[in-house]
């Protein structure tokens, strides 16, 4: 039975999530920022009406904000990833057949469904809003790509209740009509200044390209996405993600950085964020990158950044081998009289944990079980009373150098202190 997609996806998803405990906002421009509460990174409906637009600095933005009553939030992905997990949760019990292609977008093999796919995707839709309180759209298609473009029709359509299913929608061309070319997945945006420079300006145009003229000016993926959007299948689903090559973890400072002590503390934090998630994975690192970066000087100099690779004894999975490789690292290319404004560390080299390669330099078998143990009982301590309840003393205590999120909801799934409080009146 040939695959049917459906693209799910969430609707204003930061937004969204904000407005799950605290109701009163429904209605209410809400804006995210991004990190150090610099620039605004999600809007919800009633923001981008409001003109507000995105990427724009916040502080350039004030006057929007009390001029509409936009509440502000500084981004807590704590929260948007642990809602995130909760709705493909849920949708996975409609399919086995899924890919989560983002933290808000996921597509699900709907062909042989009983029902009949737009019944699945309404009950998919309610049921999500239901255990979640997230608002979804659904678009259904035959291939990846016009499961997309459905997806993108249902969100501007309010007739269409939230789900498009192209096959039964009555002009499925005027659909394509409507989608500016630059806004097809998998067009970029030299391919698309390309296309509109030739008149190519929708879809449904770029659509009935010759083949060969496509496949020369814009590659083998383009021709994909040109036969996806005839309805032929060429991009499978991902049933499970690619091996992961590197692993990040990296913020920008709340305040200029000076001293080589902050620095190798907040390299530290990075460094330990990094490996609970390659432990999760159960994979190990064998080389530890640290970069960092700074302001231009007053005195004219230019921005400094520069980065360098340490490797523990072997590779490892331990937060302690991990933080003092990334030190190592940081102590070859701090320079003094510099203000830091970011740093982050990349591991590299990675391969699960039960297949590395061994040396006669390894610890003995019994050193590494004991090492096992501990970050198991670390891991277990933050699984259970929240991330950094139990962490390295290396990583600092105060950190005056972390980003700062003055306007941050609680993180109400995933720290104890910070659960919503009800109240009998």
């Amino acid at each position: 039975m040939p695959p049917l997609y459906a693209l799910v996806d969430c609707n204003n998803f930061y937004a969204s999530c904000e407005r799950v405990f605290a109701p009163q906002l429904v209605g209410r421009p809400i804006v995210v920022l991004s990190n150090n509460d610099g620039c605004v990174i999600a809007r919800s409906a009633e923001a981008k009406a409001a003109g507000i637009p995105m990427g724009k600095p916040a502080f350039m933005c004030r006057e929007l904000f009390t001029r509409h009553g936009v509440a502000v939030f500084s981004s807590n992905y704590a929260l948007y990833g642990d809602m995130s997990a909760r709705v493909m949760a849920t949708l996975s019990r409609f399919t086995p057949t899924m890919e989560v292609y983002s933290i808000d977008e996921a597509f699900l093999d709907l062909a042989g469904l009983p029902g009949g796919p737009e019944a699945t995707a309404r009950e998919l839709r309610e049921t999500v809003a239901r255990w979640t309180g997230i608002p979804v759209s659904v678009g259904i298609g035959p291939t990846k790509t016009l499961a997309k473009l459905a997806n993108r029709a249902a969100k501007k359509r309010p007739e269409s209740g939230g789900v498009l299913d192209l096959a039964a929608c009555p002009d499925p061309d005027a659909v394509l009509a409507a989608t500016p070319v630059e806004d097809v997945w998998g067009i970029g945006r030299r391919h698309a200044a390309m296309l509109e420079g030739l008149g190519i300006r929708t879809a449904l145009a770029f659509r009935e390209l010759p083949r060969d003229f496509v496949k020369k000016r814009m590659t083998v993926q383009g021709l994909h996405t040109l036969l996806e959007l005839r309805g032929q299948p060429c991009i499978d689903l991902e049933h499970a993600p690619p091996p992961a090559r590197t692993l990040m973890s990296s913020r920008s400072f709340g305040r200029a950085v000076t001293t080589l002590d902050e620095l190798a503390e907040a390299v530290a934090e990075y460094a330990a964020r990094a490996a609970a998630r390659l432990r999760a994975r159960g994979l190990v690192a064998s080389s530890v990158e640290t970069y960092v970066q700074t302001y231009a000087d007053k005195d004219g100099r230019p921005p400094y950044a520069n980065a360098a690779c340490a490797a523990p004894r072997a590779a490892t999975a331990h937060t302690g081998e991990l933080i003092a490789a990334a030190r190592q690292a940081l102590e070859t290319i701090f320079r003094p009289g510099h203000r830091y404004k970011k740093a982050g560390v990349i591991l590299l080299g990675l391969e699960p944990a039960g297949r590395r390669q061994r040396s006669l330099l390894d610890a003995p078998p019994e050193e590494d079980a004991r090492a096992g143990r501990l970050m198991a009982a670390l891991d277990a301590v933050n699984a259970k009373w929240g991330k950094g309840a139990l962490a390295p003393a290396a990583c600092g205590v105060d950190k005056p150098w972390a980003m700062r999120q003055a306007s941050r909801s609680p993180r109400y799934t995933t720290v104890w202190d910070e659960l919503p409080v009800a109240r009998a009146g």
